[in-house]
């Protein structure tokens, strides 16, 4: 090739090179242009770098700057006043439980324990977990809630010194004093002071505190058991107690006991052959502080809930009082409640020489309607024999009185029938007991109450809600689509826990699990037209630092045509379906009964346009918290929501209502649908497996008008009790007058 071939080729290459670099910023001696000229990995790191000591020098600022404060309130702790509706004063509760101990009364392998859990190299470090500082700086800072990895040194801090406060200037404050401090203490003081300044539940503050109230000894005494137990308790000890905690708190506390034994195997700390000897220790029954005897110690339980969920705040920090809270409690009807539940069902029971009456639980709670405001409210006999309040469990599954949700939720969504028919109350079904359900991929036969056939002729929905007929609420809820029942649970009020039945035709039966606060919301709900009522217990509540806002209500969550259409649904029930019992002259009311498989437990929850009330029976074995039928209660035979529920809620409604001139309900907006079959004209059939049906269970006569049916002489009576006289007589089911029915098999699902 030729010099001038070359110079072309030469020429070639920088023609083809000049767009490449002008594309890429390159032009003239390597120059960069446009906005890489300040964003080059010499400017990035060396911004960073900046940063960095900047950062380093404000923690040093902090640390010469910041010294450690005075302890803090926990060491002049305030009283939580609680006050009725009216004001009077129903309980002061704020005295400190707490007995500092020396070190060398905590027995060594506790020591060990609570380290093995909480802060494994406790004995290495400097006082400061770094990275959990940062983690709790990020998730306070984006809202994410508090973050774990704080050491024992940062713990104690915070307990002694600082609140329990979510803020990033807290968790730099607690990040300086806890250098000072790991600098100024030994160890085994740091350790001393967390162990006797933590909170343990139970209103325990410190070690001492906590060994008495959860296993009635001195801290010397515990054994490793008791002391794993205590440390694995004390992330959470709301959730973790285990005479509260539901099933996930205590798969929880039960996976951090085991953690402390394995951690501590981990450390060298425990030999692995005695480690599978150890075995979790139960704690004892709490015992309920001077003051909360009777209702009073649930009362305060379901409003300390309730604050905390509406502040965001702990156990620790509520225990440290200055809150005055005024409850929605009416003392008049608080009374009244106390006294239907004594009269209606205690009065009548053995506890101590019949086993079923001494597993018999009951639970209530009563709602305004207008303003959402808990009235009154029974959780039990007393802290004393049980802590967690019946009114606020939710083991317990509803049974049928969630029948009432499936027909809202057909309604609401304009559900058809299998022949695409709209679902109205007049809509007709087949009631055939074991009929299986059409339209399903997950089969599901469901026996009616007594094995009973209504399916010849046909029945209508509101006829199959007055007798709680399953094999029609499992075909609607299959025409509905389970997916759509539940949403429209939840709107109302109900809760999304872990268990609920996903996609299931037999979720119809309510077999989810609910309280007895949700379910009045769901009915109040109802009772208010369609717009969503929260229940509330507290009234106010008051504090010089804090701020509470009550639950919002209000929403149209279902169309007011809806609300009354299932309303006058009810209203069947209560005047000639199974809820009859309550029928009275004095209001007009709506409702459902609900008794659940194996008849574990029995519900009624029922409606006047004044008052909303739900009461509950549950079977729990005691010592062991199992659940267990009620067939037996006070000798007699099934023990439905038809039974003691229903009577409870009576006597309480009439004393309640006493004096108030009642208002019937307002449906205007009802739509019953078109009426496409007569009325049935005689009672339903029994299948080829049981008797012939009960009298009680026809329709021989039209619904009577609640203004003119005759009261009942003595009220809070019924023909249904047994005498409480003669408590070996059986008590039938007010809805049967044959025999007494044997206990359904479990795989029936029978409903009620």
């Amino acid at each position: 090739m030729g010099r001038a071939e070359a110079r072309k080729a030469q020429q070639q290459r920088s023609a083809r090179r000049a767009p490449r670099e002008r594309a890429t910023g390159k032009g003239q001696a390597g120059k960069r242009t446009g906005i890489r000229r300040f964003f080059t990995w010499k400017t990035i790191l060396g911004t960073l770098f900046g940063m960095m000591l900047l950062g380093m020098a404000a923690l040093v600022g902090l640390y010469f700057y910041v010294d450690p404060p005075n302890p803090n309130a926990t060491a002049t702790q305030q009283s939580n006043t609680y006050k009725y509706a009216d004001g009077s004063l129903m309980a002061r509760v704020g005295e400190m439980n707490r007995e500092n101990v020396p070190i060398e009364k905590v027995p060594k392998e506790i020591q060990t324990a609570f380290i093995a859990i909480e802060n494994k190299s406790f004995y290495q470090d400097r006082g400061v977990d770094f990275m959990g500082v940062a983690r709790g700086l990020v998730r306070t800072a984006t809202g994410r809630g508090a973050a774990g990895g704080s050491t024992i040194t940062q713990q104690y801090v915070k307990n002694f010194y600082l609140t329990q406060d979510q803020t990033p200037t807290r968790k730099l404050k607690e990040l300086v004093i806890s250098l000072k401090v790991d600098r100024k203490l030994t160890k085994e003081q740091v350790l001393e002071g967390y162990l006797n300044t933590s909170y343990f539940g139970r209103g325990a503050y410190g070690i001492q505190a906590a060994a008495q109230a959860y296993y009635g000894v001195d801290v010397e005494k515990l054994t490793l058991e008791q002391g794993a137990y205590l440390a694995a308790l004390l992330q959470a000890p709301s959730d973790y107690d285990w005479a509260t905690a539901g099933p996930k708190g205590k798969e929880l506390v039960t996976i951090r006991f085991n953690g402390v034994f394995q951690n501590m195997v981990e450390m060298g700390a425990l030999d692995e052959a005695k480690r599978q000897t150890l075995k979790f220790q139960q704690p004892i029954q709490p015992k309920p502080a001077p003051g909360l005897e009777g209702q009073k110690g649930y009362l305060k339980q379901a409003a300390d809930a309730e604050l905390r969920r509406q502040t965001n705040m702990t156990a620790a920090e509520l225990q440290a009082g200055g809150w005055e809270i005024q409850l929605n409690i009416d003392p008049k009807k608080q009374a009244a409640l106390e006294k239907a539940v004594q009269d209606e069902l205690e009065s009548q029971l053995d506890r101590k020489s019949r086993p079923v009456d001494a597993a018999v639980q009951a639970g209530a709670t009563s709602v305004d309607p207008k303003t959402g405001g808990i009235v009154a409210m029974y959780g039990g006999t007393g802290l004393a024999d049980h802590w967690a309040s019946n009114a606020l469990r939710s083991d317990f599954q509803p049974g049928s009185t969630f029948k009432p949700v499936v027909l809202a939720s057909a309604l609401e969504n304009k559900a058809t029938t299998q022949d695409k028919k709209p679902i109205t109350p007049n809509a007709l079904y087949d009631g055939t007991s074991k009929r299986a359900v059409v339209g399903s991929k997950i089969p599901f036969n469901p026996q009616n109450q007594d094995d009973k056939d209504y399916g010849t002729p046909l029945m209508s929905v509101a006829e199959a809600t007055n007798f709680s007929v399953n094999s029609v609420y499992a075909q609607m809820i299959v025409d509905v689509k389970p997916p759509n029942a539940k949403k429209t649970a939840l709107e109302l009020g109900m809760k999304d826990r872990q268990g609920w039945p996903e996609d299931k035709p037999a979720m119809s039966l309510g077999t989810m699990s609910a309280n007895t606060v949700e379910m009045a919301a769901v009915y109040a709900t109802l009772d208010n037209h369609g717009k969503k009522v929260v229940p509330s217990i507290i009234k106010s509540a008051e504090h010089a630092e804090r701020e509470f806002k009550k639950p919002e209500s209000g929403q149209q969550v279902i169309t007011r045509e809806t609300a009354d259409t299932v309303t006058k649904v009810l209203t069947g029930v209560v005047n000639e379906g199974s809820g009859k019992a309550v029928r009275s002259s004095a209001y007009e009311a709506a409702g459902k009964t609900g008794t659940t498989e194996s008849n574990v437990a029995a519900w009624f929850t029922a409606y006047t346009p004044e008052l909303v009330t739900v009461v509950a029976m549950f079977g729990e074995e005691p010592g062991t918290g199992k659940q267990t039928t009620l067939t037996g209660t006070a000798g007699g035979g099934r023990a439905g929501g038809s039974s003691f529920p229903a009577e409870i809620w009576k006597a309480y409604t009439l004393a309640a209502l006493k004096g108030v001139n009642t208002a019937q309900f307002d449906l205007s907006e009802a739509d019953m649908g078109p009426v496409q079959a007569p009325s049935r004209s005689a009672s339903p059939s029994a299948s080829a497996a049981t008797t012939s049906p009960s009298p009680s269970s026809s329709q021989t006569s039209p619904s009577p008008d609640p203004s003119k049916v005759s009261p009942n002489p003595n009220p809070s009576k019924s023909t249904g009790k047994p005498d409480p006289t003669k408590s070996n007589s059986p008590k039938p089911d007010p809805t049967k007058s044959g025999a007494t029915p044997p206990i359904p098999p479990p795989i029936n699902n029978q409903s009620q």
